[in-house]
């Protein structure tokens, strides 16, 4: 089932996800509805938080449209290792229609459970090290804009202001 995606500036989004303590059917169901709701946006990853549910569960795949899926479902996902600095232009789901350079590490190992509760390691860069940075952002409830400069943010923040006026006009 496709999930409506919460928008900046709705106050669930700053708030911090429970790690999953049990992988359920309930917790299946999620992982399902997020995945569906990820492609139909589109968007490369989804983080629970942003569909309401304050728990650690992400999914991800950055695979071209051609490409044959590679869905990634991570529970409790930590970072354990960084390396490098990427600086790169981001987009988000619970942020439509912005984007902006974000400074990231270029290269993490992910330590996460799959959804038969074993535990797997991700050895990721590039696109897929950026989403994982970011979507476990989520997780912790910071948005990409948060990673912005005092003066973008406020830049971001007044441009949002004016795109979200724009829109209840039209």
């Amino acid at each position: 089932m496709i999930r409506n995606i919460l928008k900046y500036p709705d106050p669930e989004l700053k708030k911090k996800s429970a790690p999953v303590t049990v992988i359920t059917d309930k917790v299946r169901e999620l992982v399902r509805d997020m995945a569906e709701t990820m492609y139909a946006a589109p968007g490369v990853g989804l983080a629970a938080p942003q569909i309401g549910v304050l728990q650690r569960v992400v999914v991800i795949d950055i695979s071209a449209k051609d490409e044959e899926s590679g869905l990634i479902v991570a529970i409790n996902p930590q970072i354990i290792h960084t390396e490098g600095e990427s600086y790169e232009e981001e987009g988000c789901l619970s942020v439509p229609r912005y984007a902006a350079n974000v400074r990231r590490h270029a290269r993490v190992v992910v330590k996460f459970l799959n959804l038969e509760g074993e535990e797997e390691t991700c050895n990721a860069d590039d696109l897929l090290a950026i989403a994982f940075q970011h979507e476990l952002d989520h997780l912790d409830g910071v948005l990409f804009v948060d990673h912005l400069s005092p003066l973008k943010r406020e830049f971001f923040k007044k441009k949002y202001r004016r795109m979200a006026d724009e829109s209840q006009e039209a």
